[in-house]
């Protein structure tokens, strides 16, 4: 259901940001399609944005974003982490039918930072059909910019071979994990980046790269339809931000914990790592803002729908400097990045079209990542090349503003092989989940209800026998087996009913 139900506290940012101005755009040109940009975050919590609660982390733009547009509070990733969470948002595939259902390496592909090669992540088949490649066959101009993690340099799934006439950035999530690299990749070619040398600092952060590049693009294609997928790093750690930023929060945020520095668990460590990683956040949403800012200077603002999210959850506790507890990134949720509760799947999401989707409204209507697919096509007027092999439907309605017309999913599914492998199932109000399905036979379901327990802390299976039977027939029929990412305690499962 849709409605306007803004906070005092949101209410109150508005008064800050009536100086700044908003977006203004003449609305959509007769007879061309819009524009669609499309913002993933990385490892943003659901709680580390100001217009979802943050108190302690700026984002003037997105709030101001959110304010023009609608906020989906029932919204979630496709998986708790990387790489599956992008098939699906790609795809349209849940991760009982999508092809890449984990992070991992292809066999052969080696990490050497000497030679500046990295493993790319296990590629997306040549026959995966992309929302990359539903915009391009509709004349659209295509570009990904930031971090791909699909498939490496050549392989089928080498985004210029899955729809994009334009990418620029990272194609390996490990080499994504520095933001100061000594190279990009832009269309199958090194871009060297003079003055990097895979330390703490450099000469050129990425993310000034990425805006540099968005901003060409909207330049370039403003005369004509584009689809703009903005998969940025921030604030994926490392914990690395440009000084102007990290001076804002620097003693602003209380003693910056001394274990950061022991322990990075692989990262680069940070000196202060409260006020770097909340430079991170509002660097961010300031280079957010410089593009929004060339969309309105070219007039494409009421022709341009604006998506942001995240990839899914916070990251850990202590790992590269990461302290989600002190931020409280996942707000009043269980979990973290990597596992299926919700502080892992649920992601701050914000759609603005003006005009079209209402100014200031926020939407419970439940959803996940299967559904950008067939969402932004059907506002683009191309519903007819949505796939029907899709796990996804349109939220076009509710964003529109038509909650009445909007089609439900019976369910939501979720499998994770990886953090001792995973499974979740939404049915209404109440989620299954399973969890360490790698480590043993215990395929036992813990139940919540989210209405009444949205932090899940009250496992009811007890309770309620019938729903946890109904939860798990409906595990079985959502999922095919992967050859490439196994569970074996749930490959072997035949039918419940054919069950001892």
């Amino acid at each position: 259901m849709s409605r306007p139900r803004l906070s005092r506290w949101f209410y109150g940012i508005l008064a800050g940001l009536v100086g700044q101005g908003v977006a203004s755009g003449s609305g959509p040109e007769e007879g061309r399609p819009p524009n669609v940009v499309l913002i993933v975050a990385d490892d943003l919590g659901y709680a580390e944005l100001g217009c979802f609660g943050q108190k302690r982390i700026r984002t003037p733009v997105l709030d101001r974003l959110a304010f023009e547009g609608m906020r989906l509070t029932s919204f979630y990733s496709g998986s708790p982490v990387c790489a599956p969470a992008r098939c699906t948002l790609m795809t349209g595939k849940h991760t009982g039918h999508s092809f890449v259902r984990n992070n991992g390496n292809p066999p052969g592909r080696v990490r050497d930072d000497d030679r500046g090669l990295f493993p790319g992540q296990n590629p997306i088949p040549d026959d995966e059909v992309t929302l990359a490649e539903l915009f391009k066959r509709r004349g659209y101009a295509t570009g990904a910019i930031g971090k791909w993690g699909l498939g490496f340099e050549g392989s089928s799934g080498d985004p210029n071979r899955q729809g994009f006439d334009l990418f620029f950035g990272y194609l390996c999530q490990a080499h994504a994990h520095n933001h100061y690299p000594r190279f990009l990749w832009r269309n199958g070619e090194q871009v060297p980046l003079p003055g990097n040398d895979r330390g703490q600092t450099g000469a050129i952060h990425a993310q000034e790269r990425f805006s540099e590049e968005a901003l060409r693009f909207v330049e370039e294609h403003r005369d004509r339809p584009f689809f703009l997928y903005l998969p940025f790093t921030i604030p994926h750690v490392s914990i690395q931000a440009p000084e102007e930023w990290i001076a804002r929060y620097r003693g602003t945020l209380g003693d910056d914990p001394g274990w950061i520095n022991e322990s990075p668990r692989g990262y680069t460590s940070h000196p202060t790592p409260h006020a770097g990683y909340a430079a991170m956040v509002s660097y961010l949403d300031h280079e957010i803002g410089r593009i929004l800012d060339r969309i309105d200077e070219f007039g494409l603002t009421g022709e341009t729908i604006v998506l942001f999210t995240s990839d899914n959850g916070p990251t850990h506790d202590r790992v590269g400097g990461a302290d989600s507890a002190f931020f409280d990134s996942n707000g009043p949720f269980r979990g973290l990045k990597g596992q299926v509760y919700e502080g892992g799947l649920r992601v701050p999401t914000i759609a603005r079209w003006p005009g079209r989707i209402p100014e200031g409204t926020e939407s419970d209507a439940v959803g996940y990542f299967p559904d950008l697919l067939p969402t932004l096509l059907d506002l683009a007027g191309a519903s007819d090349l949505i796939p029907e092999s899709i796990d996804g439907l349109s939220l076009a309605p509710t964003l529109l503003g038509s909650p009445g017309d909007q089609a439900g999913h019976d369910w939501l599914y979720w499998e994770f092989p990886g953090y001792g492998g995973q499974q979740a199932l939404r049915l209404g109000d109440w989620k299954g989940v399973r969890t360490d399905l790698m480590r043993g036979e215990d395929l036992g379901l813990e139940l919540y209800n989210l209405a009444s327990d949205p932090g899940e802390l009250h496992d009811r299976s007890a309770e309620h026998p019938e729903i946890v039977d109904r939860i798990e027939r409906l595990m079985f029929e959502a999922r095919e087996p992967s050859a490439l990412f196994p569970i074996p305690v749930l490959d072997a499962l035949g039918p419940p009913d054919d069950r001892p």
